[in-house]
Order: structure tokens, then sequence, then C-alpha cells
């Protein structure tokens, strides 16, 4: 039979247990709510018109918009190459000008309209471009391919409005649409499968010019 004074230190053990669990949940509820603010004050809502549609996304604030695409919208037709905006395979179209999606962070476009390749065109109504580097085989393994579509397209739109390059000769006279023109503004897109003659073919093409 135990002693008063065991049943006593029974009680005395039993309460400081439950004072400790109860401090652990607590402890443990303010740790959450405080992980809870943080994560909400690192990350923003953004809303941007993703290939002519309205989407609102709340991202981490270190989101690139490749990640974004990818990951968040499931586009998955932007290539994530590289990552480090050397191969051009996450090239997509920011208010109609091209840019690596991995340079960038997806919270600095709130309000800018972004095009991808699923934007230019879908199997059955293909964009030209797209349409011409199926005919001129523009593409093998085509991991490369959106990026290279996407950057082909705002590359003829940089040259009708005279945008110079590293290789325009006379910068007092229209820019012309030649290979050498082509092949330039197109080397920060990188094919390893080497298919870089039929990519100048397509564009041509596009462009209505013969190379």
């Amino acid at each position: 039979m135990q002693s008063p004074g065991a049943i006593e230190i029974s009680r005395r053990d039993l309460l400081a247990a439950s004072a400790a669990t109860v401090t652990v949940v607590s402890a443990h509820s303010l740790s959450h709510a405080q992980t809870k603010a943080t994560t909400e004050s690192q990350s923003t809502k953004v809303t941007f018109k993703m290939n002519g549609e309205s989407r609102e996304l709340r991202l981490d604030n270190r989101t690139s918009l490749l990640d974004a695409l990818r990951e968040h919208l499931h586009l998955t037709g932007t290539k994530k190459g590289c990552d480090h905006g050397q191969c051009g395979a996450c090239t997509v179209l920011i208010d109609g000008r091209r840019a690596n999606a991995c340079l960038t962070l997806a919270v600095m476009h709130e309000g800018d309209s972004i095009t991808t390749l699923e934007g230019l065109g879908q199997p059955e109504n293909l964009h030209p471009m797209q349409a011409a580097f199926v005919k001129h085989d523009g593409f093998q393994c085509g991991y490369c391919t959106p990026g290279q579509i996407c950057s082909s397209v705002a590359m003829l739109e940089e040259i009708r409005a005279n945008i110079p390059s590293h290789v325009t000769r006379d910068l007092t006279a229209p820019a012309e649409i030649t290979s050498d023109e082509i092949r330039e503004r197109m080397s920060g897109n990188i094919c390893r499968c080497g298919a870089y003659s039929n990519i100048v073919e397509a564009i041509t093409e596009v462009a209505g010019r013969k190379a």
C-alpha cells in the first residue's frame, strides 16, 4: 500500500507532466503560426495575362517565371535547359519581346502579357513559324524547339522594328532579313542536335525571303 507521501509525489509529477505537454503544444502552435506568417510575408500575389487568359497566382518571391509556368500553371512547353540563361530553351514572349524565363522572377511581371509556345498555336491551328519548323525539319529531339520558335517570332519583329544587331552593317538603313542577321540574332538559342541550317530556312520562309 502506497504511503500518502508517495501519492502526493505522483500528483505533483502528473501536474508537471501536464503543464509540460501544454507548453509543448503551445510552442508548436506558435511555431506553426510564425511559419505561416513568414511564408505569407515571403510570397506575393501576381496577376498576368497568360496566352490571352488572365491568371492569378500566389508565389514565393524567389520563384522564377520558368518555374511558375511549368510547376504552377503546368505549361510544360517551355523547357528548362541550363537554368542559367545560356541555352534559350525557356524563351517566352513578354509583351511581345523575347526573354529567358529562367532569368526573371514571376513577381516582376504583374500585369504583363506572356506568351508561350502553347499560346502561339495549337496542332490543328499552327502558327506560321511552327508550321515552317515542321516543313523544314527544324528540330530533331525537339527539346529546344519551343524556345527557338518563340525567339524566332520575336526576332523577326525586332528586324521589322529596325533594331540593329552586332552584324548590321549600315545603322542608317532599314535592317535587312539576311542569313547572317538571322544566325546572329538567334545565337542565344542553342540546338544541341545541330539543326541550325534548317532553322534558318524555316525562319527565312516565314520572313518571305530566301537565305
